[in-house]
C-alpha cells in the first residue's frame, strides 16, 4: 500500500486512526476455479518484499491470545489463511512518529489481507470465531535458536492500551 493509500481509506477490517509507521498492507485476491481457489500472498516483485528468511504456519485455538512481542531486526508478513484472526500492533518505539498508536486487523478467510509489520513494532494475535485460526508469515529473517530475535510481553499485564476483549455494540 503506496503513502498515497496510506493517508486515504483504510480497506476493510482495518481499525485504526492511522497506521503505525513502517506498516504495510496488501489486500489479497482470491482466484477461484471449479477446482478451488488459489490466493497469492507475497511475491518477491511486489514493492513491500524485503528478503526471505523462512515461512511458518501458527496455529490458535478459539480466543487464544498469541503475543505481545516484537523484533529487533525482523519484518513479518502475516497472512491468515484459514479461519479469522485479529492482529494487533501497538508502536512502543520512542522515536516513530506514530508513537503509542494502536493498530487492530481483522484477517482471514471472511477478509484476505497481508500485513507488514516492521522491527520494533509490538504485536499479537487473537483467534477470533468458533475454529481454529491459521496464521502464514514469511519474515525477513529465520529463527535464530541459539539468540532468537524475539522480545516478548505479558498479553494482559503490561502498559499496552489495548483490551484483548470482545467489543459488543
Amino acid at each position: 500500500m503506496s503513502s498515497e493509500e496510506k493517508a486515504g481509506k483504510l480497506p476493510r477490517g482495518v481499525r485504526a486512526k492511522r497506521l503505525i509507521d513502517g506498516v504495510e498492507i496488501k489486500e489479497l485476491r482470491l482466484i477461484p476455479d471449479e477446482r478451488g481457489y488459489l490466493m497469492e500472498m507475497l511475491r518477491s516483485d511486489d514493492g513491500i518484499f524485503r528478503k526471505f528468511g523462512q515461512v511458518y504456519l501458527s496455529i490458535a485455538y478459539p480466543g487464544v491470545v498469541k503475543g505481545w512481542h516484537y523484533h529487533k531486526v525482523q519484518t513479518d508478513y502475516f497472512t491468515i489463511v484459514k479461519g479469522m484472526m485479529k492482529v494487533v500492533l501497538y508502536d512502543g518505539r520512542e522515536e516513530s512518529p506514530t508513537h503509542g498508536e494502536v493498530n487492530e486487523f481483522f484477517l482471514g478467510e471472511l477478509n484476505p489481507l497481508l500485513v507488514v509489520i516492521p522491527p520494533g513494532v509490538l504485536h499479537g494475535m487473537k483467534a477470533i470465531g468458533d475454529a481454529p485460526s491459521y496464521l502464514v508469515n514469511c519474515p525477513t529473517e529465520p529463527y535464530d535458536y541459539e539468540s532468537p530475535d524475539e522480545h516478548r510481553v505479558d498479553p494482559h499485564d503490561n502498559d499496552i492500551p489495548y483490551d484483548w476483549g470482545r467489543v459488543d455494540g
